[in-house]
């Protein structure tokens, strides 16, 4: 199973998402996402991805898994994953449009479930809410955009 980040970034309010601009989910709103190397730590993927696709250096000492998310594609076993869940709110980098990503901020009230992955809905009010020690499986379908069955965890 490859491992991989997402970082839930938030300040002053506001929800940090970004939509990518290539490849695969391109122009799907989704939290900072990436998957590890081979023999790299998740912490180390996050340090390394942070500098070479937005432009920041971020520290290890602050990095803590908070929440996990395991996601099983049907038709592309090689895509599943399991999802390393980070909150970012103590941070003083300046997030900016890159190759990579086209930035935006939105209010906690008017998130665009809409525009984002179907499994958003089910974890990130909770994630939002605080709560720790999340844990959800997700089974998406053959297109790998909608959601066949899931489970919560914790």
């Amino acid at each position: 199973m490859k491992q991989t980040t997402l970082w839930i970034i938030l300040k002053d309010g506001k929800i940090f998402l970004w939509e990518k601009k290539r490849w695969f989910a391109k122009w799907v709103l989704n939290g900072i996402w990436w998957k590890t190397e081979e023999n790299e730590s998740i912490k180390d993927c996050m340090i390394r991805e942070a500098y070479e696709e937005i432009w920041i250096t971020i520290e290890k000492t602050n990095l803590e898994v908070i929440w996990i998310l395991h996601f099983e594609f049907s038709d592309f076993p090689d895509w599943n994953q399991d999802v390393n869940v980070f909150m970012i709110n103590d941070y003083s980098w300046e997030i900016v449009e890159t190759e990579e990503i086209k930035p935006f901020w939105f209010d906690l009230n008017d998130i665009p479930y809409d525009k984002m992955w179907a499994d958003d809905i089910y974890w990130l009010p909770r994630v939002l809410a605080w709560e720790r020690g999340i844990e959800y499986k997700f089974w998406f379908d053959k297109d790998n955009w909608k959601i066949i069955k899931q489970e919560q965890i914790k």
